[in-house]
């Protein structure tokens, strides 16, 4: 006796559902995991959506909670489970597992908790989506963004880290509330670490084409009467603070994670400032991950742009550099 859909349907294909175009998987249904996941469906970014995680009920939860969300949504297929298997041909996959960040501690201490994680994760991600652009998000996050490189054997053009995307729209917003204008009037970076070393590039720094150094030649300095450098203490200080109030942090670094997939998934070459590899640039000579603006699209970072930073940024920059290079010196297994 024919089935409610076989009466319903006239099949023209043996097949029911064609391999996935746009598929982007999620490696941690933790807190950023969800927030990360959450914000790439609400901009219709991906044709399937993976979850990935060790923690089997809460996994289930989470896909079931999203999948009974699917009238709302335009991603016909959501699926989750422990097994790697699920996210067979990824175009991006973002990597949020490993052990959060406490209170109080510096993202540098996570590293090596976070380096036996991935040892796991990583070639499990490669050998079911080869071709996949991966996004590290987890911290240290440029140093994962380097172990995720050396694990991966993926050519460095595919391994992005979320870097300084968020600490420089941290930047750009507390540049805008403090001159009371949009915050994407305001057009600035943050380079080098995700982190404590980060380099606020003021030289850079434009309102409406103007160039604030024009206006105020000490800007960020010590020497700045307006303070402007406190502005980059809390771009630094502020994951700490809203640790401190919530317990963690994660809608701002989901909503960047998807924009971040948005340019690579639409081939839009917009420039964002995120985790590379800068070995040859501005003088340093290692093989170190740090943040520059960087051109995404479909190959993932496309091109470096070459920004113009003073002496004294490229001096910054280099001490970041420096102060992970001390901490990947120290990793081991890889």
């Amino acid at each position: 006796m024919a089935t409610i859909s076989e009466k319903l349907f006239t099949s023209t294909t043996k097949e029911k559902t064609a391999v996935p175009k746009n598929k982007i998987t999620v490696v941690g249904v933790g807190q950023v995991g969800m927030a990360c996941a959450i914000s790439i469906l609400q901009k219709d970014l991906a044709d399937e959506l993976a979850l990935v995680d060790i923690l089997e009920d809460k996994l289930k939860g989470e896909m079931m909670d999203l999948q009974h969300a699917s009238l709302f949504l335009k991603t016909p297929t959501i699926v989750a489970d422990k097994d790697y298997s699920v996210t067979k041909n990824s175009r991006i996959v973002v990597i949020t597992g490993g052990v959060r960040q406490q209170e109080g501690e510096s993202r540098l201490n996570l590293v090596q908790r976070n380096v036996n994680v991935f040892k796991f994760i990583v070639p499990q991600v490669v050998k079911y989506s080869p071709d996949a652009t991966l996004i590290v998000v987890s911290n240290p996050v440029d140093i994962m963004t380097y172990v995720t490189w050396k694990l991966s054997g993926l050519p460095q053009n595919r391994i992005v880290g979320s870097g300084t995307n968020l600490d420089s729209a941290r930047f750009r917003y507390l540049i805008s509330q403090k001159l009371g204008i949009s915050t994407s009037s305001c057009h600035g970076y943050v380079l080098g670490e995700h982190g404590d070393s980060s380099v606020p590039v003021w030289s850079g720094v434009q309102v409406g084409g103007v160039s604030l150094q024009s206006l105020n030649p000490n800007i960020g300095t010590d020497q700045d009467k307006e303070d402007w450098k406190d502005v980059h203490k809390q771009v630094v200080d502020s994951a700490y603070e809203v640790i401190k109030l919530k317990g963690y942090t994660n809608w701002a670094i989901g909503l960047s994670v998807a924009d971040l997939s948005e340019s690579i998934t639409k081939n839009l070459s917009r420039i964002h400032p995120v985790s590379t590899m800068v070995k040859n640039f501005y003088g340093i000579t290692d093989e170190v991950f740090l943040s520059l603006p960087c051109v995404l699209n479909g190959q993932g970072v496309a091109q470096v742009v070459n920004q113009k930073l003073t002496d004294e940024e490229v001096a910054k920059l280099k001490k970041s550099a420096d102060t992970l290079l001390a901490i990947q010196k120290d990793l081991k297994d890889l």
